[in-house]
């Protein structure tokens, strides 16, 4: 036999079969470790998963509030202005986000334009008071119409004797209305106050 032939034959098969077995183990491994990250991000991506679920949830459920909120407020504003209309209708202050304002609809009844949520267009409310309630963050209809009495004589009480002479009984009422757009209704009410007053 010759041995030259015979030892390299056998060094290359030993070290093939030691290649093979160490590349099998070292795929393993890494299978091994691949398999152990991916479970990580699956439970992460599960857990963000009952996250959003849970966000989806409670969404719908705030969908359902606002829109039974928005049907008392509805039903309270077909109550012809009274005042237990009126209240009911502050009762649905949630569903009053959903009103869009109509510059145009306002434009036809007081025959000039109205901005958004400005104060002024409460009969009694004028730059210098606005500006009072605007220091109290009270700067939208709702806000106002959602402000006691009480409160309102307190900001104008914040601008010194000159502003206590004031009675702000109608203007909660009235950003009330300007804010759920009865042009119409706070018009022919205006024109029956006395700055503001009932």
């Amino acid at each position: 036999m010759d041995w030259c032939i015979i030892i390299p034959i056998l060094v290359g098969l030993i070290s093939a079969l030691l290649g093979y077995l160490l590349g099998r183990l070292f795929s393993n491994n890494n299978v091994q470790e691949n398999n152990t990250s991916n479970d990580g991000e699956i439970i992460a991506l599960q857990n963000k998963i009952a996250s959003l679920q849970a966000e989806l949830d409670a969404c719908q459920k705030s969908k359902l509030g606002l829109a039974s909120d928005l049907k008392l407020a509805r039903e309270a504003s077909t109550s012809a202005g009274s005042d237990l209309g009126m209240a009911a209708s502050f009762a649905g202050g949630s569903a009053a986000t959903l009103i869009p304002f109509d510059g145009g609809a306002a434009k036809a009844v007081f025959g000039k334009k109205i901005k958004q949520d400005d104060l002024k267009i409460v009969e009694g409310i004028g730059p210098k008071i606005e500006g009072l309630f605007h220091n109290f963050d009270i700067k939208t209809w709702k806000a106002l119409g959602e402000t006691s009495v009480e409160k309102c004589q307190e900001v104008l009480n914040s601008g010194g004797d000159r502003y206590r002479m004031h009675k702000p009984n109608t203007w909660p009422k009235q950003a009330q209305l300007a804010y759920e757009g009865k042009w119409k209704e706070l018009k022919k009410w205006q024109d029956d106050l006395d700055g503001g007053k009932a």
